[in-house]
């Protein structure tokens, strides 16, 4: 193993390089996307939350704020084809118009992530990719994944309403994207929505729905994990007419038989270690007391947390890679130290590239189809989104956003009524390429010279992530105390400057410092990577 940590620091530079040229799809679904909910009887202070990792080397890197709009009579929307593109400088999506659909009078103002997250109503959306049987992508639909998620914000106060635009529309304009969960939370609940196609050259889709119970958790890490439906309790499921009858046709289920959802149509996913294991973690990390077997093929949909979840609890989770369990792929890099004694090495990095994995073949089961971590290097951007009931809207929804590698960022808040986002989250990093003006490529440059000495450097970086991110999160209270009596004397304009300057500043801040800190690392360490 010495020889293995004598490698991986010849090999460090080769890290930036491969990062950026891997694909990110894995045995035909995407490797990414991890999405963690809680019900507002599981969380410390009542808050509906939802979540998400882009875990993507596809996905756009900018992001703004889109105005909510009014529509004259007969507009339409384009719907897009997102189309694999390696021709610019770095790998990304592009998006070729494949046809439209009517537009409503008036749209909403949601936050416009790659995938969107956020709207003036508190609704919030996270997402998975499980991919399911291939039999059932369509190329005859309009509306993919990132679209819906736009459409759903765009329309709707509500994750019900939500659920039910999406089978509308999909119904009508056709699904052309893989399978999807979408977490969907709002002031009062959070549901999980899982869609796929209809078939091969059919128009429509086929989906199911389940609400996480207010005092639990739950988790979607790329597999599908509903199973029984029990479409006579439309409190907690909900799906679509045809869910049973495709399943037939298609000779996956027949009447009698036991139905889940999960098994009949994504079977693959639930076998996946690199979807099972991130369930099992998230599980263990909440509930330890379930004690779960982590080779378990099967969790429940959602358990109770042992203890009310806080944002901490969630970011920890988001930035965890297995250390000190017998999954931590760094436990087998050892070296001697200076007092003989048996160390993990300091190069030892959880956040290898896959030909990295390949080439050391790292505790026999990491690399293109075997485990993989909740923290990844090639996140794009993840977020935390508390919805609550107990505020106006312009206060009681927050998307906490960071950027790149969760355990090498930040979350800063930025509130759901905001005008604006700083300028350098609004500056593409792709397809453009290396740029200081892209607060994405501040982060990226950050998490990637952190992996090269991890078990020196992670420790320089956490110093100041850990102070600010505990400031922001304990300053959220006096925060919105100030913002709501704003409100309560319907200074609503000084409201919105209040809100948005908060987040441009605190925006502002951590790219600067992420910047000093990668040159920091560059000086501290010049000789040592």
């Amino acid at each position: 193993m010495k020889s293995v940590c004598l490698v991986s620091g010849l090999l460090c530079f080769l890290i930036v390089t491969t990062q950026a040229q891997h694909p990110d799809w894995e045995g035909g679904h995407a490797d990414g996307c991890t999405s963690i909910t809680a019900g507002k009887a599981a969380t410390a202070d009542g808050s509906v939350i939802t979540s998400h990792t882009d875990d993507s080397h596809r996905t756009r890197s900018w992001m703004d704020v889109t105005p909510a709009k009014k529509h004259p009579k007969g507009a339409t929307t384009p719907m897009y084809k997102r189309v694999a593109c390696d021709s610019f400088l770095m790998p990304t999506y592009s998006h070729i118009p494949i046809g439209e659909i009517p537009q409503v009078r008036e749209t909403y103002q949601f936050l416009n992530t790659a995938y969107p997250s956020m709207n003036q109503y508190q609704l919030g959306i996270g997402e998975s990719t499980f991919g399911g049987r291939d039999e059932l992508q369509s190329d005859e639909g309009l509306i993919d994944c990132q679209r819906l998620c736009q459409l759903m914000l765009e329309r709707c106060k509500t994750a019900r309403e939500a659920i039910a635009l999406a089978g509308e529309l999909t119904a009508a304009y056709g699904w052309n994207d893989y399978g999807e969960c979408l977490t969907i939370a709002d002031k009062k609940e959070v549901w999980h929505f899982e869609i796929m196609g209809p078939s091969k050259g059919k128009v429509g889709s086929v989906w199911a729905a389940q609400r996480v119970p207010d005092n639990h958790i739950s988790v979607n890490a790329n597999a599908s994990t509903i199973k029984k439906i029990n479409l006579n309790n439309p409190d907690y499921f909900m799906a679509s007419d045809n869910v049973f009858s495709v399943a037939a046709e298609q000779g996956w289920w027949q009447e009698g038989e036991e139905f889940r959802f999960c098994y009949v149509y994504a079977p693959k996913s639930r076998t996946s270690l690199a979807a099972r294991r991130r369930e099992w973690r998230v599980f263990t990390l909440l509930a330890p007391s379930l004690e779960l077997d982590p080779n378990a093929e099967n969790y429940p949909f959602s358990v109770k947390p042992d203890q009310p979840v806080t944002l901490s609890d969630l970011r920890s989770l988001f930035s965890d890679y297995y250390e000190g369990t017998p999954f931590d792929m760094t436990k087998d890099m050892v070296v001697t130290d200076d007092k003989g004694n048996s160390v993990i090495s300091p190069l030892a990095n959880p956040h290898l590239p896959y030909d990295m994995n390949k080439l050391f073949r790292i505790n026999g089961g990491w690399g293109w189809r075997g485990e993989r971590t909740i923290a990844r290097w090639y996140t794009m951007y993840a977020t935390i989104i508390q919805c609550r009931d107990w505020l106006p809207d312009e206060i009681g929804g927050v998307v906490w956003l960071a950027q790149d590698n969760v355990s090498t960022s930040i979350y800063i808040p930025v509130y759901c009524s905001v005008a604006d986002l700083p300028q350098s989250y609004k500056t593409p990093g792709r397809p453009n390429g290396y740029t200081t003006g892209s607060a994405w490529w501040a982060f990226n440059r950050l998490g990637t010279l952190t992996s090269q000495r991890w078990g020196e450097m992670r420790y320089d970086v956490n110093e100041v992530w850990d102070q600010w991110q505990e400031e922001l999160f304990s300053a959220q209270a006096f925060f919105e105390k100030q913002a709501l009596e704003m409100h309560l004397k319907g200074e609503e304009s000084d409201l919105n400057d209040y809100l948005t300057n908060y987040t441009l500043m605190w925006g502002d801040k951590v790219v600067h410092k992420a910047w000093e800190l990668g040159d920091m690392l560059w000086t501290k360490y010049d000789e040592k990577f």
